[in-house]
């Protein structure tokens, strides 16, 4: 009764928020600046390939960056404004946030800026950023797929937006697959976007609760039982000294960390899931099935991941006159 009670809610979130992403689909278009600035697809290009071989971790960054923003009040590069030009705290300043990786913001000034020079006040933010995420999901062996164009930036961001609206590490698939269905989203299209885990880091206070006392034995040493005893034990080693420095960070797949691949599905059957939310995903029935399926088939997972990336670039967008587009992105 339990598991048809949830069914049912994520059925029910998910044909509310289902109509509004397809009128804003409806709205982009792959050639939105076809006159007004036709370039607009090479120079994202040609910034962001330079930035990742600058700096590898761009891609994943730019990634989380591009799901937090759309996952907030829709894909409007509200998520970009600095804390440090807003007069309230933006999104940027909410604590989950706070982690986002400063390359990733740079990667999409950097491009608006190119932007700037070749077609001014013409290209918002927000279509940077989505290009961006595609072109660097390209450049580490991903699928490459069209990204419908013509979004407007946000006049405002708040802090208070972000929380309930973004998945946190430790949380349980079931949680996710009804915070995925009030956006839209079934929980195919939240395991085959949760494979973005195949690439990045994360930082070990976010997943120290599995290491330190996880297994219940309440000594402080054991782990999680979910985890691979070996994998567990070299994670406690790595991560000994993360309270000290909250820096120190492992590879959310640690056997192809820099290839966006199927390898991170392999991988949670196998106890090697580092975060909570990713093992989640294997212990739950509904979303197992399709771990499985990625793990087994990559071609599955890239056709997937790629429709709902694009799904993802269209979830709250704005055109027209419901938004505006900044000259920089960082600023309202």
């Amino acid at each position: 009764m339990g598991e048809l009670h949830l069914l049912r809610l994520i059925l029910l979130a998910f044909l509310a928020a289902a109509p509004s992403s397809a009128a804003a689909a409806s709205r982009l278009s792959p050639n939105y600046y076809r006159h007004s600035c036709p370039r607009v697809e090479q120079i994202v290009a040609d910034v962001v390939a330079a930035k990742q071989r600058a700096n590898p971790s761009t891609a994943a960054g730019t990634l989380r960056l591009f799901f937090h923003d759309c996952f907030v009040g829709g894909c409007d590069a509200s998520v970009l404004v600095s804390p440090l030009t807003a007069a309230k705290s933006p999104e940027r300043a909410a604590e989950i946030n706070l982690s986002l990786p400063g390359d990733s913001f740079d990667v999409v000034a950097r491009a608006k800026s190119a932007l700037e020079s070749a077609c001014p006040g013409t290209v918002s933010c927000a279509d940077v950023l989505a290009l961006a995420a595609r072109d660097l999901v390209g450049i580490l062996g991903g699928p490459r797929f069209p990204v419908a164009l013509g979004r407007r930036d946000a006049r405002r961001s708040d802090a208070r937006d972000v929380e309930g609206n973004l998945p946190r590490t430790n949380m349980s698939a079931r949680a996710m697959a009804v915070l995925f269905a009030r956006k839209g989203f079934t929980p195919r299209e939240l395991v085959a976007l949760a494979g973005a885990h195949t690439v990045g880091f994360s930082h070990c206070g976010e997943f120290a609760h599995r290491l330190y006392g996880g297994g219940g034995g309440g000594d402080g040493s054991s782990y999680d039982p979910s985890l691979n005893p070996a994998f567990a034990r070299a994670l406690q080693s790595s991560c000994a000294n993360y309270k000290k420095d909250p820096t120190i960070s492992i590879f959310n797949d640690v056997m192809t960390p820099g290839k966006f691949d199927e390898v991170y599905f392999q991988n949670l059957p196998r106890g090697l899931g580092l975060l909570a939310s990713d093992a989640a995903l294997w212990e739950y029935p509904v979303t197992r099935v399709f771990v499985q399926r990625y793990a087994e088939n990559r071609t599955a997972f890239f056709e997937d991941f790629a429709m709902a990336m694009q799904k993802l670039g269209a979830v709250g967008v704005k055109t027209g006159r419901q938004g505006v587009v900044r000259r920089q992105c960082d600023v309202l």
